[in-house]
């Protein structure tokens, strides 16, 4: 099969690759934060994806314990969410939706 020269990469073991649109959308990453002082003290993320097709995904992101990697735990979606933006509590579907 061609492909254009500009969508090929070569990876770290040398073999050329073809970089692939799997799906576009609008994502929202959240952190969870201690509510008594503030602190991110997990580091652990949550990414939402809501694609183009109306289909959405969800991820945890967890740091490696050596802190050069993450993990991506699929997740179950949950309803009703309202996430802190700064100032005030937002609906999830809002942002993903604006």
């Amino acid at each position: 099969m061609m492909f254009p020269d500009d969508v090929i990469t070569v990876s770290k073991k040398g073999k050329k690759e073809v970089r692939n649109l799997v799906g576009k959308g609008r994502f929202v990453i959240y952190n969870y934060l201690n509510p008594e002082n503030g602190i991110d003290e997990e580091k652990k993320k949550r990414i939402v994806l809501n694609f183009d097709d109306g289909h959405r995904e969800e991820y945890f992101i967890i740091p490696t314990s050596d802190g050069k990697r993450n993990l991506l735990i699929p997740t179950s979606e949950k309803e009703g969410r309202k996430i802190w933006n700064g100032k005030e509590s937002v609906d999830l579907d809002l942002l993903l939706n604006y």
